[in-house]
């Protein structure tokens, strides 16, 4: 059985959006096979959803820092 990749939510903010997502499609299709044990699937359900917060916060930050850019580019007319 693999064990779980997530130490804690800083080691995942600090990896690339990519990543933390590679690893939640991992977590879904280890959940789809729906042939590991309950205690597991709790386990890695847990998992999925800190991650997919994380990579929310870190789509968020994203959005902020391209608004920003956008906000100080001079209009085209």
């Amino acid at each position: 059985m693999q064990k779980s990749r997530i130490n804690g939510d800083k080691m995942e903010e600090k990896r690339s959006f990519e990543k933390n997502m590679t690893e939640l499609n991992r977590i879904v299709t280890e959940l789809e096979k729906g042939d590991i044990p309950l205690e597991r699937a709790v386990e890695l359900y847990g998992e999925g959803v800190k991650l997919s917060a994380i990579c929310k916060k870190q789509l968020s930050e994203a959005k902020i820092k391209i608004t920003e850019v956008d906000g100080n580019l001079p209009s085209e007319k």
